[in-house]
């Protein structure tokens, strides 16, 4: 996988803690690499990262990337082969109720990774991840290119703009000609997968209404949006942190990752095939519509992710109902059956590279 480019290698991931970063650390870990974690705290009960005992497995920093510092000191201490950046602020709800948070998190937060970064002293390969809410979305109909408009009308897709913003600033003035650390950033959106406990995140509600028995409320039923499994960007972040380790060529370019087209559908349908896993008789008492719609939410935002596939050769690897499977599969597991989740979620991952083996698709080689 990847070239055994993470065997042996000591991999840091902020937000190590979070949704994403919990998954990507149990990959590195599956991966043979030696992972070390930064993140203020663990964001919600349950948590991904308790349920796969993480802490355990890992070098543990609890520490805010706010906090330049302590995250130059880390960094400089643990000499990284490579950097995974998430830590991020990643709510669009909260950052209506909080916006300095959200800036200083997401913007100020990539800020002192890279400014820390500048410092190493040896060979780094470093993905910087925002979002796919980067991009100035004007709803159009085609995906969004790498090189088109980044920025946004609320405060979260101003947000992760401005680290896009960041990331490209801090590449031409301090990195192009770094005789150590290379960088990419990376763009994706509207994951779902096993272990989401995130506030206002329709599959983390829906397995906690259906679990009591309860029908789940939502606000937009006819948005739409192309699903993809949380290891379908993670697979592209580590194909790319192993491409851009290999070819100098990428530095300082960014990618998009995203679903195939056919993978859009309505929020609606999304729920309709998520509660068939949950054995709903009629899957249309798995949730009713409100009109309780709080804040601003993009009906539209596609990713095109051609460069991905010409330079890294990444396709994703999921058909549509293989991932609505694994994603309810994995709840399901974890309400009912009441089992350790680190080994399924390791045979989930087992799954997934065997099914992007059978595809040939290149990061499996």
């Amino acid at each position: 996988m990847f070239n055994h480019i993470y065997q042996g290698k000591t991999v840091l991931v902020t937000g190590h803690t979070g949704f994403k970063g919990a998954w990507i650390t149990a990959w590195l870990l599956k991966l043979g690499a030696k992972v070390v974690g930064i993140s203020i705290d663990i964001p919600t009960s349950p948590s991904l990262f308790e349920e796969l005992d993480l802490a355990g497995k890992i070098t543990d920093y609890r520490k805010d990337v706010r906090a330049f510092e302590a995250v130059k000191e880390i960094i400089l201490n643990e000499k990284p082969d490579f950097v995974f950046h998430l830590a991020a602020q990643p709510i669009v709800s909260l950052s209506y109720s909080d916006p300095v948070n959200t800036f200083s998190t997401n913007v100020m937060g990539t800020v002192h990774v890279m400014e820390a970064l500048r410092s190493l002293q040896n060979p780094c390969t470093a993905i910087i991840i925002t979002s796919d809410k980067c991009y100035d979305n004007v709803e159009w109909v085609w995906g969004y290119k790498e090189t088109d408009a980044v920025g946004g009308k609320d405060i979260y897709s101003g947000s992760k703009g401005a680290a896009e913003v960041v990331f490209k600033s801090y590449y031409h003035s301090f990195f192009k000609d770094h005789p150590f650390v290379k960088i990419a950033s990376a763009r994706a959106g509207n994951v779902i997968g096993g272990g989401d406990w995130a506030k206002d995140r329709i599959v983390p509600d829906c397995m906690n209404a259906w679990y009591l028995g309860k029908s789940v409320e939502i606000r937009s039923p006819e948005s739409t949006r192309p699903w993809q499994h949380v290891l379908e960007p993670i697979s592209g972040y580590l194909n790319l942190g192993q491409k851009l380790s290999e070819d100098s060529s990428l530095h300082g370019e960014s990618f998009n990752f995203g679903p195939k087209s056919e993978h859009s559908h309505t929020v609606k349908v999304l729920l309709e095939d998520l509660s068939a896993h949950w054995n709903f008789e009629d899957t249309s008492k798995a949730y009713n519509i409100t009109d309780n719609i709080r804040f601003h939410e993009a009906g539209l935002l596609k990713l095109n992710c051609d460069k991905s596939l010409f330079f890294l050769k990444w396709i994703p690897t999921l058909e549509y109902q293989e991932l609505i499977a694994f994603t309810s599969l994995w709840y399901y597991e974890f309400y009912h059956e009441n089992k350790g989740m680190w080994s399924y979620t390791l045979d989930q991952i087992d799954r997934y590279e065997t099914l992007a083996k059978q595809k040939q698709i290149k990061w499996t080689f």
